[in-house]
């Protein structure tokens, strides 16, 4: 997998902007406070952003322009320090780079001695019919039969499809948490919050302890509900569709 098999996979801008607040939020719940998958106001738009605190990132931004992708894997043969100890960014990354987001490359939050930090890179105006990445890419040789991925862009997969298997694995694992995928699918769907959802997918949180972070996702609210900590609310897990994806 790399960058342009990933470009012809990401859904449309709308899409891909509820599924990336969806994991923010499902993140936030797991009240860890180093969340995997977060959500944010940048500059006059938003962003995006996955960190797994060993060196790998994204980081997605919306704006009125389109949507900017920038993704570094530190173990990929295409790093910018991977070739030498003078950064340099790997050859056709940004080909065909519209202005519009030439903002992102030079962005400080996103380089290192002024170069990008990224071994991936597309992007997507809001008029565009499909994703971009740059023209002619050369990629390095396999380095064996677990490197799936020479840019790392297998980090975007989650992304590309239904969120709510892919994040209740990626629970067990990151996590090692048993989530309950009916409450998964509930904030996949971008239902309404409620505490009940919220105890769910983490019995030691409650709506009014996420709420406000929520809210600042732009995720929908449930009103709260009567009863200590504001449960429980009117929904009821059992209520739930498992495919409400």
């Amino acid at each position: 997998m790399n960058v342009y098999d990933i470009a012809g996979r990401l859904p449309s801008i709308s899409v891909l902007r509820e599924r990336c607040r969806a994991l923010a939020v499902l993140e936030l719940i797991q009240g860890t406070g180093y969340e995997y998958y977060s959500y944010t106001a940048w500059g006059d738009g938003e962003a995006a952003l996955m960190s797994n605190g060993g060196g790998d990132e994204y980081t997605i931004g919306f704006a009125e322009a389109g949507v900017f992708i920038r993704l570094f894997d530190h173990e990929s043969a295409m790093s910018p320090y991977a070739a030498s100890d003078e950064a340099t960014l790997w050859p056709g990354l940004l080909d065909g780079l519209p202005p519009e987001f030439a903002g992102y490359v030079t962005e400080p939050a996103f380089c290192d001695g002024g170069v990008l930090n990224a071994t991936a890179v597309l992007w997507r105006r809001a008029a565009d019919e499909r994703w971009h990445a740059g023209a002619g890419i050369t990629f390095p040789p396999s380095r064996g039969p677990y490197d799936i991925s020479p840019d790392g862009t297998d980090r975007l997969g989650i992304l590309c499809g239904d969120i709510v298997d892919e994040y209740v694995d990626f629970a067990g694992g990151y996590h090692e948490a048993e989530i309950d995928r009916d409450a998964v699918a509930h904030v996949a769907a971008l239902r309404p919050l409620s505490n009940d959802v919220v105890r769910a997918l983490n019995p030691e949180s409650s709506l009014a302890a996420v709420r406000a972070q929520v809210a600042a996702i732009g995720y929908p609210l449930e009103d709260e509900g009567p009863g200590p900590e504001n449960g429980p609310g009117p929904s009821a897990i059992a209520g739930l569709s498992p495919g409400c994806a």
